[in-house]
């Protein structure tokens, strides 16, 4: 598959990230998420992980994972259908959903259950602390691993992407523990009505059979 390089280095960084995290100063509340005091290797490592760059419309050589996959994008675009009703919108959209939570090593259906919990899959979304688009992203991130450009938050991609790479880098931090990941993302660790919320809207998205 093309994406495999991209995947693979996208991945080291965040292995960077995590070694680096692991001795990183204590953190403040801000809002859902919490803003860590990172070292400038974890900074490095997400700043790749969210950087620009238009994701490339799937070239996928199996043909076994490219029915899998258009399969999954037909059976989501029906789903999503009464929610984004504009049929290009929503093909960039799961495109776009697929391509960044893949890259980040994530289910798509996860995200896509994260996303219903969030925002409801409204892009201009924003909570009372702040937290912007699908995935309400917190715009400290913006600061710390991007270009201070808040505005990018209510980009489909950009939002995406950010928030797929945070969610990897919490689950890293959890050592896999997605129960304590997801509340790390929500600002509420340790409580259970956020995880649940989302782990029973992942069930919804996930393909049946």
């Amino acid at each position: 598959m093309i994406l495999c390089h991209t995947m693979g280095m996208y991945r080291i960084f965040l292995r960077l990230a995590l070694v680096a995290l692991l001795g990183a100063c204590l953190s403040a509340q801000a809002g859902n998420q919490q803003e860590i005091a990172l070292a400038d290797s974890v900074r490095l490592a997400l700043a790749h992980a969210v950087a620009d760059g238009r994701p490339p419309k799937p070239q996928i050589e199996d043909t076994n994972e490219r029915n899998q996959y258009l399969h999954w994008l037909s059976e989501m675009s029906q789903r999503l259908q009464k929610r984004v009703p504009d049929v290009q919108m929503r093909q960039e959209f799961l495109e776009s959903v697929w391509y960044e939570a893949t890259r980040a090593g994530l289910d798509p259906a996860m995200v896509l259950g994260l996303i219903q919990v969030e925002s409801a899959f409204r892009k201009y979304a924003m909570s009372i602390v702040g937290a912007r688009g699908y995935m309400q992203v917190m715009p400290f991130w913006t600061r710390v691993i991007g270009d201070n450009d808040r505005s990018k938050l209510f980009q489909m991609q950009a939002n995406l992407r950010y928030g797929c790479a945070i969610l990897r880098m919490y689950i890293d931090m959890e050592n896999g523990n997605l129960y304590l990941a997801l509340g790390r993302y929500n600002g509420s660790r340790g409580r259970p009505d956020y995880p649940n919320a989302v782990l029973s809207a992942w069930n919804k998205w996930k393909l049946q059979g």
